[in-house]
């Protein structure tokens, strides 16, 4: 079985315990009075995190656990306050003053030194801490830790409607809104008994493939500008931004927040088939020209390596899965391939691999988009419409969406009401733990091209 996730709720006499697999959700009461539970990351080591996160969250020992650090409290995070569990009510939380030394993990050894890289980047770029132990130029071993702006998503979200949660939930990662706005329309159809027309349906796959292609196309540039070579990423970045206007043109928003609701929109046919056609246009020209340069594929080809078993053995997601040969895509289903879906792999698992998955479900995406352009839309047909004051039935409710990182996996508890319990499994949470596979064999000016090639969310992850 692959593994998901794996989450704890407050269930007032009793923590619960979900571990979501792909076959199946296995459930486990743990005693609030001896709360423990026992360890699967021997077995699936991606869930090390998440088991991490669940003593963090409620303050539940973990048996027979490799790593047993605190996850998101860090160093000056005060004891014996655990977040999630239902008797917290602290609206912020006063940091201490005793400090707690986070042991990173270490290669010893002649010669061997430590560099750390963050929390704080050059640029833009959001918190999170790089420690490499080296011999040299040559990377013996990277840790990645993040979990520096914890927004206490999952406390916020306690106590709302579907709806009201809405305009958290569509912000949590930027690059995946829609994504997010998508596994959020399933749970509430799920909980609304709600059947959605199939051209709803049509039209947000249309924006959940325009936001692949500008995620994808950022990428597409960012990489080679890491070998070297700037010239793809002014290129790439145009293309980038052409696409990024056509989401504002259809949702308002350049990120698409806002864009998935139960109404029908007025898609402009022309000018979406003409911006698709020149965009493939484009992306021959791009494809011709980028791989056609043999100092560049000569830095992509063997570097950053996760084979084709360490990526099963980390139950990894998205562009990095199918790069190392991992056929896994939420999309592969019978609705998808009626517009032209197919799964795009790679087998060597390294940069090369990566970029040319991106490169070619590029390519993919704008066949889906312009077939699904295809469909009549008329907004003059009936469609039976949800609104904001629908009453969700209580329950508990899962979503998946392929989102331009990966699966994106969602679950909601519904109990009177409202939001009991939200919890979100971005694809970086897996992918991230597979970074440091990717780095031996490798020097350390590899790192920013390995690292830009997985191309994971820190706002995602960090919740």
């Amino acid at each position: 079985m692959r593994f998901i996730a794996r989450f704890a709720k407050d269930m007032k006499d009793y923590y619960e315990v979900s571990t979501v697999y792909d076959e199946n959700i296995v459930k486990e009461k743990i005693d609030k009075k001896e709360a423990f539970l026992r360890s699967i990351a021997k077995r699936y080591p991606a869930a090390v995190w998440f088991e991490r996160k669940i003593s963090d969250d409620f303050g539940i020992t973990i048996k027979d656990i490799f790593d047993n650090r605190t996850l998101f409290k860090h160093e000056r995070f005060p004891k014996g306050i655990f977040p999630l569990r239902k008797d917290f009510d602290q609206k912020e939380i006063n940091f201490s003053n005793d400090y707690r030394e986070y042991k990173y993990e270490r290669v010893s050894g002649d010669s061997v030194f430590e560099v750390s890289v963050g929390p704080i980047h050059a640029g833009i770029i959001e918190p999170g801490h790089f420690h490499f132990s080296q011999a040299g130029e040559d990377i013996l071993h990277l840790e990645v830790r993040h979990f520096y702006k914890y927004r206490a998503i999952e406390k916020m979200l306690e106590g709302k409607t579907l709806f009201e949660a809405k305009k958290i939930i569509e912000k949590i990662s930027g690059n995946e809104s829609v994504a997010y706005q998508i596994a959020w329309r399933d749970i509430v159809c799920k909980s609304c008994d709600f059947e959605l027309d199939e051209r709803l349906k049509i039209q947000h796959a249309f924006l959940l493939e325009l936001e692949r292609l500008i995620h994808h196309l950022t990428d597409l540039g960012f990489i080679p500008n890491d070998a070297g070579f700037s010239s793809a990423l002014a290129y790439a970045s145009k293309m980038a931004e052409d696409s990024r206007r056509v989401m504002k043109k259809i949702t308002s928003h350049r990120f698409g927040f806002g864009g998935i609701d139960f109404t029908i929109k007025e898609f402009d046919k022309e000018y979406l088939n003409k911006f698709l056609l020149n965009l493939e246009d484009e992306m021959k020209f791009f494809e011709d020209w980028i791989l056609d340069i043999p100092s560049l594929w000569d830095r992509f080809d063997t570097t950053g390596i996760l084979t084709k078993d360490e990526a099963k053995i980390y139950s990894c997601v998205g562009v990095v899965a199918r790069a190392s040969g991992i056929e896994v895509d939420r999309r592969n289903d019978g609705f998808y391939q009626d517009f032209g879906y197919q799964m795009i792999t790679e087998n060597k698992g390294d940069v090369a691999s990566r970029f040319k998955v991106r490169l070619y479900e590029v390519f993919n995406s704008i066949t889906m988009m312009k077939n699904f352009l295809n469909i009549d839309f008329s907004i003059n047909k009936q469609l039976n419409e949800i609104t904001d004051n629908i009453n969700a039935n209580d329950g508990e409710y899962i979503s998946f969406c392929e989102s331009s990182i990966g699966e994106l996996f969602m679950y909601i508890f519904i109990k009177n009401g409202v939001i009991d319990r939200f919890f979100v499994r971005d694809p970086s949470f897996i992918n991230w733990q597979a970074l440091h596979l990717m780095m031996p064999n490798n020097i350390i000016a590899d790192f920013p091209l390995i690292n830009k090639s997985c191309d994971l969310s820190y706002a995602g992850n960090d919740l």
